[in-house]
Parts: structure tokens; sequence; C-alpha cells
């Protein structure tokens, strides 16, 4: 029986850090939690036309500290920066935080980091294959298309499984793609992965991606 995991937390440690970064006592640990869900449902929300990646959290005992990882930052900055002040003042409402408050709790947006290759990244991929599905275009032309512009972009290998009632069939099964190599037990290996379900018409179909982008050093 194949034995899964999750390339990224097969790598937390010695090629990848955590995406929250923070201690909490047992009394706090769950509203961190909630919070760090809360925050990234927003942006998810708010910069579907940025092209969000990653969102990374990172909490001192006064501040709560947010890098944004995403494919157009110049969507998020917005003119002179006032759309970023916007989700800025938006966050903290939902938060419940007040920023006027110099004793308060502090939100800060810290950094904004932009993605050369998002045709490379593997939620990007997702994102644009569930879309294409939802629209009815052909799955097996989405899959081709997307492993094309991935490999076209430096990625040294790609796999894309599809899973359910693809193409609005009866029966559900399985289809594997892949192109180039993909080492998934490699620790060395820089393996991008999502997994997310479109959610077609007919049913939800099941999307994951394995990019891998080459070979690391271990440090």
């Amino acid at each position: 029986m194949g034995q899964k995991v999750n390339p990224i937390s097969f790598r937390l440690g010695n090629l990848f850090t955590w995406s929250s970064r923070w201690y909490a006592d047992k009394n706090h640990y769950a509203q961190h939690l909630l919070e760090d869900r809360e925050i990234r449902a927003f942006f998810e929300s708010r910069l579907k036309n940025a092209g969000l990646v990653k969102v990374e959290i990172e909490r001192a005992i006064n501040a709560i500290k947010i890098r944004l990882f995403v494919s157009r930052p110049g969507v998020v900055i917005g003119k002179g920066g006032t759309h970023l002040e916007e989700l800025k003042n938006d966050l903290a409402r939902k938060l419940k935080i007040n920023l006027n408050d110099p004793k308060g709790q502090k939100l800060v947006i810290e950094d904004i980091i932009e993605i050369k290759n998002p045709d490379a990244s593997a939620k990007l991929i997702v994102e644009r294959i569930s879309e294409q599905l939802i629209k009815r275009f052909p799955h097996r032309r989405a899959v081709a298309q997307a492993m094309d512009r991935a490999m076209s972009s430096g990625a040294l290998g790609i796999k894309i499984v599809l899973s359910g009632r693809i193409g609005g069939a009866d029966i559900g099964r399985k289809e594997k793609y892949s192109t180039g190599k993909v080492p998934t037990q490699t620790l060395r290996s820089n393996i991008d992965y999502f997994q997310s379900p479109s959610k077609t018409k007919s049913g939800y179909v099941g999307i994951k991606v394995w990019v891998y982008k080459g070979e690391e050093v271990l440090t």
C-alpha cells in the first residue's frame, strides 16, 4: 500500500519553513489558530486578482506580522499604497484590533514578495485548471496547457492528478499526467505542491499538482 505524505510538510525544517511562526500556551493556542485561518481566508477572498500564493504569519508579543507572496504585487499595493492601507484597516476590524491604541496589538503587513514564475506555482496552476473545468473546458487540454507553461517557465518536472467526476462522467475516476521528473522522496528536491477541489456543475473534481524546481543544498 502506498504511503502518501504532503511534499511540503515532508520537507519542513530541512528545505521549507512554517507558514505560521509563533508560540502560544494552551489557553491561547486555539484563538491564535482560528485567527490565522481568518487572516488567510480574508486575503484569499480579497486578493483573487493578485495571484495570491502564500500568506506567512509571524507573531511577536504584541504584534502580528504578515508577508504576502503574490504574482501581481501592484494589485495589492494600489495607487500610492491606498489599497494596502485599506486591506490592513479591514483586517484589523475583522480581528477586532484597534490600530489607534498605542498600547494595543499591532498589525503589520511587513512585506509583499513577488512570485517571479507564476506559471510554475502549484497553487496558481490548480486555480487556473479549476476555473477552466468549471467553464467546461476540456480537461486534457487544460492539463496539457498547464504542463507546457510550467516547463517553459523553468520547472524540471510536473505531475497533475485529477480525481472525481471528470468531464461530467457518471462514475468517478482518477487520471494522472506528468512530464519531466518529480522525485517526491528526495528531501533535497524543491517541490511545490497544492491541492484543491474544483466545484463543477457535475460534482467535485479534486486537483493535485506537484512542481519540481530542482535540488537545493540542505544546511
